[in-house]
């Protein structure tokens, strides 16, 4: 019996909501310190993290704001995340189970959204976006941060691939191109846009996931077999480690 995305990236994420908060990919980098400068800039009122995952964007926004609600699909991960806010005395974190593209909150309840590594689960970016703008008060600011397709085909047709593979509710990692398109087709305006790079441990990003050996190894052989374009741009490593383009999207409303 095949799975909804919904409950595929239930099925996926709540058995692993601990290695998520652990994660150090997650829980540190370039576009959290960039995230925490403007939500102090923006600070008071009330902030939104949606796809929260293991909590990270939540924990950097609590300082700033006088409630965070941190959204996901997996009870598991919001079990975890109401667990670890207890233990760092963040009691302004409230959890709450739901999907991006169907928000349970009235019209611009929020100062402040953000969503970080979880767009490219999405089923749908656009309700997700247009949701994202519904829920935020005029005025209001939102950042949005995933990792980011290079755009040109060959690179696009790789980086999906090994995505998949390694985690069956992947989406899509969407280009800077169609991530702008999409925020403003939902009615936010773009300001500033920020791009990095980070370095994706093959052994722990597979772990994470408890991909099988089986793809882990299809993984491996397209790596191996990928085009010079392709290792060079992914800065692809012996060991399967690889190079992940993020990008930090300002909008406003």
């Amino acid at each position: 019996m095949s799975l909804s995305p919904e409950a595929l990236a239930r099925a996926q994420f709540g058995p692993r909501a601990q290695a998520y908060v652990e994660s150090p990919v997650h829980a540190q980098g370039e576009d959290l310190e960039a995230l925490e400068a403007i939500a102090r800039a923006q600070q008071g009122g009330r902030a939104l993290d949606i796809g929260c995952g293991g909590g990270h964007v939540a924990y950097r926004l609590s300082p700033w704001f006088e409630t965070v609600t941190a959204c996901d699909l997996a009870p598991e991960m919001l079990a975890a995340v109401n667990q670890t806010a207890q233990r760092k005395g963040l009691a302004n974190i409230r959890t709450v189970e739901a999907p991006a593209e169907a928000l349970p909150f009235a019209r611009q309840s929020f100062d402040f959204v953000a969503t970080r590594f979880s767009a490219h689960h999405w089923r749908d970016l656009a309700a997700g976006l247009a949701e994202a703008r519904r829920v935020l008060k005029p005025g209001g600011r939102a950042v949005l941060i995933d990792a980011v397709s290079p755009g040109r085909p060959l690179l696009d047709t790789h980086l999906q691939a090994i995505e998949v593979l390694r985690d069956p509710s992947h989406v899509r990692d969407y280009s800077a191109a169609e991530w702008i398109a999409a925020a403003e087709g939902a009615g936010f305006m773009v300001g500033m846009v920020r791009r990095s790079r980070i370095r994706i441990d093959f052994p722990s990003w597979i772990e994470r996931m408890q991909t099988s050996a089986l793809k882990a190894q299809a993984i491996r052989v397209m790596q191996e077999a990928a085009p010079a374009e392709v290792r060079d741009h992914f800065r692809i490593e012996a060991s399967g480690s690889f190079h992940l383009d993020v990008m930090v999207l300002e909008v406003t409303v």
